[in-house]
């Protein structure tokens, strides 16, 4: 695989082995990979997260990657941060002549990468957090969708969350002419998916996977370790339900049995994110993610090789 390709993009939904497919074509280029996963980013939220890091030691080599444990948990990391963390990467690797890998399923981090969204640092406003709170969760969500387009509902997810994206959609309606243009990227982009029942199974064994390696213990450690709940809470899936359990809000198999469903529920959001990315333009190349991971590789190779051409 040619060094002097575009940006290599590798999405896809959740529990469909991105990044083994990443591991190995970065193995056979030399290639380094970027994080586009918007928890990932969080020092010691490892299990949960399903940073899976020895995936990127491959025949005794180490894959190089990036935007993985860069920020300590129970900070907001965002989208903004996101994409100047993106460049400052991604150009070092490319004064490297390394090729770069972007791999994740956060689709809002993609696709603010190739659809170049322009975005500012935005200053917390009391004024307007102090109006909000006095909102019920009902007017927040009109509130949100009157100042910005929706494409999905994890802005919903807790009050805090929504009235973050308030403040956010409100800063950049009124700066729009001082926010910088983010430059442009190309990319081939190369997607992983299965079949829904498939999905389901990988989803519901890697749950379990996980509470036998210790995600309970590793979110009860961070809560110890004097992380708020809320700031657990707020990141949503594992940490939500997790959390909500060890505050006593949950039984154990309520936990489980209702984590798994807003998995899965989740992986379904992801893919309705990337078939809109299909309908806006880009063109995405699907390869079945329940093949072997030689031909998954083969595969791969084949559509950058046909790039080259």
């Amino acid at each position: 695989m040619s060094v002097n390709l575009p940006l290599i993009t590798i999405l896809g939904p959740t529990a469909t082995g991105k990044t083994s497919l990443a591991v190995r074509l970065a193995a056979e280029s030399g290639a380094e990979i970027i994080s586009a996963d918007s928890r990932q980013v969080y020092r010691r939220m490892d299990i949960g997260t399903g940073k899976d890091l020895s995936d990127y030691q491959i025949n005794g080599k180490q894959i190089p990657y990036h935007l993985i444990d860069i920020v300590e948990p129970g900070t907001k990391y965002n989208l903004f941060e996101y994409q100047q963390d993106f460049l400052k990467a991604y150009s070092d690797i490319q004064l490297r002549s390394k090729q770069a890998i972007l791999c994740g399923g956060s689709g809002l981090y993609i696709e603010s990468v190739l659809n170049g969204y322009k975005m500012a640092s935005v200053p917390v406003n009391e004024k307007l957090r102090a109006e909000l709170e006095g909102y019920t969760d009902a007017q927040l969500e009109q509130r949100l969708k009157s100042v910005k387009k929706l494409h999905n509902n994890a802005d919903f997810d807790t009050r805090k969350r929504t009235i973050r994206a308030i403040e956010i959609a409100e800063y950049q309606k009124s700066n729009a002419e001082q926010i910088p243009d983010f430059p442009k990227i190309n990319s081939i982009i190369i997607g992983v998916r299965m079949e829904r029942e498939a999905v389901c199974l990988s989803i519901y064994n890697r749950l379990k996977q996980r509470l036998r390696d210790g995600m309970i213990d590793e979110i009860q450690a961070l809560l110890d370790n004097g992380i708020a709940p809320d700031d657990l809470i707020y990141y949503g899936l594992e940490y939500k339900f997790v959390t909500q359990y060890l505050l006593g809000e949950f039984s154990y198999n309520y936990m489980v049995e209702h984590l798994n469903i807003a998995i899965h529920q989740f992986a379904k959001r992801q893919m309705t994110w990337f078939r809109r990315m299909e309908r806006n333009g880009f063109k995405i190349n699907w390869i079945d993610g329940q093949l072997p991971i030689e031909e998954k590789v083969a595969m791969a190779m084949k559509i950058l090789d046909g790039y080259n051409k």
